[in-house]
């Protein structure tokens, strides 16, 4: 059995690479994150309102986010839209994309959550005098948060792993560095290895957190 031979002095050059596509990939994930929360919650809020036209609207916007796929998402803003005059930079066009993609299934958690707080809770906080901002604020959004936190965690996760795909676009995030060294060094364990680090770095303290959120939130409204 042959054992494995990982050269050190590589990893270490490589490692201020790996951290600057890092850094990028931060940056996108965070704010892509941010903005499909942000999305989401709108679209959520008109589906759970019904709000005339705008309900249509925003369901056919869910089914065409869910049901194409991030890369050719990226590729129309790339690519297609310069054919018509509208040219963005490549981080411009995947933060759109992992935004555009997300809020429809941050949507859909936060529709989970609103849903399942009772009409009946509905009813009674009107019937207390409360506005439909107090409503909301008090007695929906703590309740709808315990259920929809999970799921939201879940997407963060799912977004933050898809951001894999923007090297397509010519984006230096740590795939595309990855694909780079490989092809130009044939260090092929020793760029994998910090690769594979790099998304445990992330990964792990993201899952914690929703995890302790999570937590909270169950304490709370038991």
């Amino acid at each position: 059995m042959t054992a494995l031979y990982l050269d050190l002095e590589f990893i270490k050059n490589a490692i201020p690479i790996f951290g600057e596509a890092l850094w990028l990939t931060l940056h996108l994930s965070f704010f892509g994150i941010i903005f499909s929360i942000l999305l989401g919650f709108f679209v959520a809020l008109v589906q759970f309102y019904r709000v005339r036209f705008l309900s249509a609207l925003c369901q056919t916007y869910i089914e065409l986010s869910r049901n194409t796929p991030l890369l050719i998402q990226l590729f129309f803003l790339y690519y297609g839209l310069p054919q018509i005059g509208l040219q963005l930079t490549g981080y411009t066009c995947a933060l759109i994309g992992v935004a555009f993609l997300g809020g429809s299934y941050m949507a859909e958690s936060f529709r989970a959550g609103l849903e399942s707080v009772g009409r009946i809770q509905l009813e009674s906080g009107r019937s207390l005098g409360l506005s439909e901002m107090q409503l909301m604020f008090y007695v929906v959004l703590p309740q709808s948060l315990a259920v929809s936190l999970p799921f939201i965690g879940a997407n963060a996760i799912f977004l933050l792993k898809e951001t894999s795909v923007v090297s397509a676009i010519a984006l230096a995030d740590i795939l595309y560095i990855t694909k780079d060294l490989i092809g130009s060094y044939y260090k092929t364990n020793e760029t994998l290895l910090l690769l594979v680090l790099c998304y445990l770095v992330v990964l792990l303290p993201l899952s914690f957190l929703f995890l302790a959120l999570e937590k909270y939130y169950k304490r709370k409204m038991a």
